[in-house]
């Protein structure tokens, strides 16, 4: 059965193009299509429905040691307030997913996780809960929208006091927006500024429409899921299942920040440990040749395998194909040469800096 989000119908109502996602039908673009909802959200602003992200809480006295063993990141010294980006790992070091943690008190905390993985995350979380804590899935207690790109600060300004406004990167507020009720937090999955609006799903429908309402002035539109992967992928921020699996580190995926090894003992750590001379690493790709990289190409050097692609799209911003890969560290210098088979054909490419756009933090 395919899900849908309190939105369906606004997506319906601007004429978007629905797929299956996560087992949820979700619009994967509307009729302006990517490349303007791309852009828009560099220039102006867009606004995603992210609703079938999964919400979890880990709460009691016991919740930040269970934190601080479960994920890889350290969040002993993290504040009320704070949001902090972590990897979760299986016993080999591999990624069962990537989230973000919300920090409520010293009690309460809100993880949020990747659609796709809803049932494995929190099978995972319940098998290792210990001590005085305890695992609520409150994924259906919410609808989340993600309002990105340079003017989504005015958008809310129009619509709630600036108290209400999260200042810094990484952190969240509780506070109205269009008098409903949110969480609001300025995280972001594109590369630019933007928050994300948590509120019950009797608000969403009314919290979207004042959105798109106020947002006029703007330049606002609705954007899709392919927007949101193009833009994701300038900013080289990775995506579950392409950069990310069971099977990939952190420290191979550029994770290191989110890793904490100095932290006492966590699920993966002993295994990382001993992973740490792995001879991959994850890298940047400018396409040089005719064609589009996507994902599970291999990749050569004078006719030697030296990689895979694992993510590759033609850039909206940048107007010519990138892509993101799994390299043979010896070869993962800024500047090498490297050659894609894809459907048989050789497409030329160079190893690049990432990631491959930075916003303005005028």
């Amino acid at each position: 059965m395919q899900l849908r989000t309190p939105l369906y119908e606004c997506h319906k109502r601007h004429n978007g193009k629905l797929v299956e996602f996560a087992g949820y039908l979700l619009p994967v673009q509307y009729e302006q299509g990517v490349i303007k909802e791309h852009l828009t959200v560099r220039e102006k602003c867009g606004l995603f429905d992210v609703s079938h992200m999964t919400e979890l809480f880990l709460e009691g006295e016991d919740a930040l040691k269970n934190i601080q063993k479960i994920f890889s990141n350290d969040f002993a010294q993290t504040k009320i307030g704070q949001v902090k980006y972590t990897t979760m790992l299986n016993e080999d070091g591999g990624i069962i997913d990537d989230m973000i943690i919300y920090k409520f008190s010293d009690t309460k905390y809100m993880v949020v996780g990747n659609a796709a993985n809803h049932e494995k995350d929190y099978n995972w979380i319940k098998s290792h809960v210990f001590g005085n804590c305890t695992l609520t899935d409150r994924t259906s207690d919410y609808a989340q929208l993600a309002l990105q790109g340079p003017a989504s600060t005015e958008v809310l300004k129009k619509l709630t006091d600036e108290s209400n406004i999260p200042a810094k990167y990484y952190t969240f507020l509780e506070g109205k927006i269009a008098g409903m009720d949110c969480i609001i937090s300025q995280t972001g999955y594109t590369g630019e500024l933007g928050y994300e609006l948590y509120t019950a799903p009797d608000n969403a429908v009314k919290l979207w429409d004042e959105l798109m309402y106020t947002g006029r002035d703007f330049g606002l539109i609705p954007c899709g899921l392919g927007a949101r992967d193009t833009l994701r992928l300038e900013a080289a921020m990775p995506l579950y299942g392409h950069e990310m699996t069971d099977d990939i580190t952190p420290l191979e995926a550029k994770l290191n920040f989110s890793v904490k090894l100095n932290k006492e003992d966590f699920i993966g750590k002993t295994a990382l440990e001993k992973r740490m001379e792995s001879t991959r690493v994850l890298a940047g790709f400018k396409i040089t040749g005719k064609g589009i990289v996507r994902e599970q190409n291999d990749m050569f050097i004078d006719g030697k395998k030296v990689g895979f692609s694992t993510s590759g799209t033609h850039a909206p911003y940048f107007k010519y194909p990138i892509a993101l890969g799994y390299i043979d560290k010896q070869y993962s210098a800024i500047g090498t040469k490297v050659v894609f088979k894809v459907r048989g054909r050789e497409v030329e490419a160079v190893v690049t800096e990432t990631p491959f756009y930075k916003r303005s933090k005028k």
